[in-house]
């Protein structure tokens, strides 16, 4: 392909939470030619599709342009998510180059390649969520409590019946036991 004089070079960076940095692959990105000015970011988890900066970019980018990223998984973990921008990047005309896998997505060979990332990189995802499921289930065998801790107790719910068995309203019982209305019917349904 072609690219015109008018074509820019755009960088996308992603990190999943505040706790991570993005300097890694800005560094990166500097390194193979983006300007600065020109890279995006998100912090989020690439599980989710709605991203400011993606969007932004998104907007920006037009056919002969350049798109690197540090490693396809910045732009994504789902498959079907992934396989729509990597179309829509193909037939926007615009290149994709990621720098850990070395591919260029004008090529056969890396439209091939990327396709192959996204699939492990959702398979990672999926294998993450299995050992979180895992954990979740061996803390229920041990009798752990999982979540939020209820609102009311054994005591909490022997008062709240005993006022409502007084002619008391649900919303003054629940102000009294210091509970909201939600959880005392959760709690003591409406028979």
């Amino acid at each position: 392909m072609t690219t015109s004089s008018t074509s820019r070079t755009y960088g996308y960076v992603r990190v999943s939470t505040r706790r991570q940095t993005v300097d890694q692959q800005m560094d990166a990105l500097l390194a193979a030619g983006v300007p600065a000015d020109n890279i995006y970011g998100d912090v989020i988890s690439g599980a989710k599709w709605d991203r400011d900066g993606l969007s932004d970019l998104r907007k920006l980018l037009r056919s002969g342009d350049t798109l690197v990223v540090v490693a396809l998984d910045r732009l994504g973990r789902s498959l079907s998510e992934m396989v729509k921008l990597l179309d829509w990047i193909v037939s926007e005309g615009i290149e994709l180059r990621s720098l850990r896998e070395g591919i260029d997505l004008t090529t056969p060979t890396g439209r091939m390649l990327a396709g192959i990332f996204a699939s492990l990189a959702e398979y990672e995802r999926a294998l993450i969520l299995e050992r979180a499921e895992a954990a979740r289930d061996a803390a229920r065998a041990r009798g752990r409590q999982l979540g939020r801790p209820k609102s009311m107790d054994a005591e909490k719910i022997e008062t709240a019946r005993a006022l409502l068995a007084s002619g008391i309203s649900r919303v003054q019982v629940a102000k009294r036991v210091g509970v909201s209305r939600a959880a005392l019917y959760r709690e003591i349904p409406v028979v």
